[in-house]
């Protein structure tokens, strides 16, 4: 097993059981982003944190982890 795949064993446990604080933790730095940005781009922040919240949820073949 490769280095990336530890990295994607160890990221999907993470999220796994920590879903709902990953979910957290992203709507908390995209609510930072928009702030630092004066909310100019609020609506491709929310994209980035959907796509990378869709992808975190997805790295055990399952979308069951984060809402």
């Amino acid at each position: 097993m490769g280095m990336f795949d530890s990295m994607k064993d160890k990221a999907t446990d993470a999220v796994d059981e920590h879903g709902d604080k990953v979910d957290q933790g992203m709507d908390k730095a995209g609510d930072f982003a928009n702030e630092k940005t004066g909310g100019e781009h609020g609506d491709k922040i929310d994209q980035g944190t959907d796509f990378a919240k869709d992808r975190l949820d997805n790295l055990d073949g399952q979308d069951d982890d984060i809402q």
